[in-house]
């Protein structure tokens, strides 16, 4: 599939180069790839997404590749730039460029840094040989499960041990490009109606969850008739799952019921809660800017919570005293789940991320508990395939805690589209992300 790229054609293709490399080489340094964009000059930022994400998603091949082509590695910049032009050149079917152009429009790239121009030799001999020796040094990477699987060893591994048997189903989804999914604002109206109002608008989709709508092809927001209005948001219908979930548990009027939206930020489920009832919702998250976020998006919904910039974890800083009849802990996590919306993910994450995430939700389980009154529900989830943040954390919860009880819930989604059939028992069909839905309730006081 062509990649699909609404960059200014006038912009050359170096300077897109250019700023891909730093791209990729601010994820290298730690760096999240939506904070390195922000950085980027606003008309270079949409060829520079398309194609970083492109890159990111054959990063581990390019690095087998630059491997080979020169073991020793050169200054950061020109690996990454390096590393930019190879993951874009072994498959040139998906950009809208031919190998010789790529070839030296990154030599041109090199030219325009006086500090790198020497260089400029070095980079055009590499990526020459690679057009050269195409074919061995494919096949020569291909041994290499960095190359194969786009993933680090230690990723691939951790997959392995948790999902023996839909590994490779899980790293294939993560590779491909995912599609643009709508939750339809209840309080406007119906997924059936959305779809009548996008097809006059010239776009088209399909229903793919009770409020769900997803595009045949994918558009900025600013194209989708009432966006403005609040007459949808963009949310993947595996996060679509946990507003329902929660508040099928509540009576059917819930005016005056208390729920709490923990670890809240950017928004789209405290916004779901709220489009399907009347319950007082209170959302948290730990930092004020995030906070904003929430604030803005409830504003173009035309709905509003009570939003605080607090730490969930601490309730004594914030907390009324007055238990909740439901909580939804959509707790921190690697996100693991979202690689293929996020390809930077796997690059940015190291092996101790994980035990030190799943320590965190298992202290914020832990924390909000006791803010649950008797009776009551709470929705455990995260946006992860790996066991320790998801099934492995549940069971270590309900070993320590006898008051609660777990009902039905989805458990473990693994990311992939619903048409190639379902990846786990458990994964209902559909495409979607990877997720992890737990739902307990509290027994006694």
């Amino acid at each position: 599939m062509l990649l699909t790229m609404t960059e200014d054609v006038r912009l050359p293709l170096w300077r897109q180069l250019q700023a891909v490399a730093a791209l990729i080489l601010a994820v290298r340094q730690g760096q999240s790839g939506s904070a390195s964009l922000q950085a980027v000059a606003v008309g270079l930022r949409p060829g520079v997404q398309a194609l970083g994400f492109e890159v990111l998603r054959h990063l581990g091949r390019a690095q087998v590749l630059r491997q080979l082509l020169a073991p020793r590695p050169p200054a950061p910049w020109l690996d990454a730039l390096l590393c930019t032009t190879l993951a874009l050149l072994w498959q040139t079917d998906r950009v809208h460029y031919d190998a010789f152009t790529l070839v030296d429009q990154a030599v041109e790239a090199v030219k325009r840094d006086a500090r790198l121009k020497p260089q400029a030799g070095f980079v055009n001999a590499c990526l020459r040989r690679f057009l050269r020796e195409r074919d061995v040094l494919l096949a020569q990477s291909q041994r290499d499960p960095l190359a194969r699987w786009n993933h680090p060893l230690w990723w691939i591994e951790r997959l392995q041990k948790d999902w023996p048997d839909h590994w490779q189903a899980i790293l294939q989804a993560d590779a491909q490009q995912p599609p643009m999914v709508l939750r339809v604002n209840a309080r406007w109206g119906t997924p059936q109606a959305f779809l009548a109002q996008l097809r006059q608008a010239g776009l088209d989709g399909h229903i793919c969850a009770a409020q769900g709508v997803q595009l045949a092809t994918a558009c900025p927001v600013q194209q989708l008739p009432g966006f403005a209005q609040g007459w949808v948001s963009v949310q993947d219908s595996g996060a679509q799952i946990a507003a329902p979930l929660l508040l099928a548990q509540l009576p059917d009027d819930t005016k005056g019921v208390r729920v709490l939206d923990a670890c809240a930020a950017p928004g789209g489920k405290t916004a779901h809660l709220l489009e399907l009832s009347d319950a007082a919702v209170t959302a948290l998250d730990v930092d004020p800017l995030r906070c904003q976020r929430i604030h803005q998006n409830l504003t173009r919904l035309g709905l509003a919570a009570t939003v605080l910039a607090a730490d969930a974890a601490d309730p004594h800083a914030w907390w009324d005293g007055e238990p909740f009849d439901a909580i939804l802990l959509d707790a921190p996590c690697s996100a693991a789940g979202i690689v293929r919306r996020h390809p930077d993910i796997v690059w940015l994450r190291r092996p101790t991320d994980i035990d030190q995430l799943a320590a965190q939700q298992a202290h914020l389980l832990t924390r909000l508990w006791p803010l649950l009154k008797p009776g009551g529900h709470m929705l455990y989830c995260t946006c992860s395939v790996f066991r320790a943040e998801g099934q492995q954390q549940m069971a270590a919860f309900l070993a320590s805690n006898t008051q609660a009880r777990q009902l039905p819930a989805p458990g473990h989604l693994l990311p992939g589209d619903g048409e190639r059939g379902t990846t786990s028992h458990d994964n209902p069909v559909g495409g979607h992300d990877g997720f992890y839905y737990a739902l307990l309730q509290k027994t006694s006081a």
